[in-house]
């Protein structure tokens, strides 16, 4: 044992503690129990070992050793390819699929998961080398605590307000309160969406929102989501049971069919402003300049 033991074998406790943290099973099951996890345990494994390592080098003037970072770089930028690849197989057996926009958001999470554990292991090695035990508990407790608001991102209910709306058919069109949703000409699938399906209205809560929400892969983690925690009535081969969210064009409302097999509105509309606001699909028009450049 030397003077940097115990520093750096604290940093990759603070490193792997923070990436458990960061690592939750929720109700769309991924990652998955309990191989999925092992994977991502073990890359949080190497990345606290790469942030804590890089403090010590730079001690005792090893700058060669901190290129292993940009090593890790690119490593992690496989891990956005290896989910990213892994989601879109798993997409094509969905139900009611995630959505190219959702995967890609997802991977890009699990990539920066990984950089964050990075800085957690670096800021606490480095506060046990300069300060002392306490000092690198403190930091991180604060590392922590960034990390599980950086994750935490937006949610639809900040920018949208949900409520329930009644289905109903004119002639063969189906209508979420006074949305177009589809063309439905079977007698016996009208029934069935009668007494099964469930619509919602989000309405935007400002112009920057209803850009948001207009994007397609935004309307798809939307039903993707719903479907995953309260069921869907459907099975392969019937485009009539198929969720949809469509767009009223005047105001900009969405309106949202599904065919939850948990017929709960009170949970259903808990789950919809639950819904992660997609960074691919956000949208502020507001901020663009009068001059016609964009917001610096």
């Amino acid at each position: 044992m030397n003077e940097y033991t115990l520093p750096v074998l604290f940093g990759v406790a603070a490193g792997v503690i923070s990436r458990l943290y960061m690592l939750r099973t929720d109700y769309r099951q991924y990652p998955t129990y309990l191989h999925g996890k092992i994977i991502h345990i073990a890359l949080g494994f190497i990345a606290a070992g790469l942030g804590t390592i890089a403090v010590p080098a730079i001690m005792t003037k090893e700058f060669t050793a901190v290129t292993f970072l940009t090593l890790a770089a690119s490593q992690f930028r496989d891990v956005r390819n290896m989910e990213r690849n892994t989601l879109t197989q798993m997409d094509s057996y969905e139900l009611v699929p995630r959505g190219t926009t959702y995967i890609e958001g997802i991977a890009i999470a699990f990539e920066s998961r990984n950089y964050l554990v990075i800085f957690t292991s670096l800021f606490t090695t480095f506060a046990y080398l300069v300060f002392n035990f306490i000092a690198a508990v403190i930091a991180a407790v604060i590392c922590l605590f960034i990390s599980g608001k950086l994750m935490a991102g937006g949610k639809i209910k900040d920018i949208v307000d949900i409520e329930q709306a009644e289905l109903h058919f004119d002639g063969a069109g189906l209508f979420v309160d006074n949305i177009y949703i589809m063309n439905i000409g079977i007698p016996e699938k009208q029934e069935a969406i009668l007494k099964y399906g469930m619509g919602f209205i989000l309405k935007p809560k400002n112009f920057n929102a209803n850009m948001t929400i207009a994007n397609l892969g935004q309307r798809q983690a939307i039903l993707h989501d719903v479907s995953t925690a309260l069921g869907v009535y459907r099975d392969s081969g019937e485009p009539a049971l198929t969720p949809l969210a469509k767009r009223d064009l005047n105001d900009g409302r969405l309106g949202v069919f599904v065919l939850p097999q948990v017929r709960d509105a009170e949970k259903a509309i808990e789950i919809i402003s639950q819904v992660p606001t997609l960074e691919n699909a956000i949208r502020m028009p507001s901020e663009k300049k009068e001059n016609g450049r964009g917001a610096s």
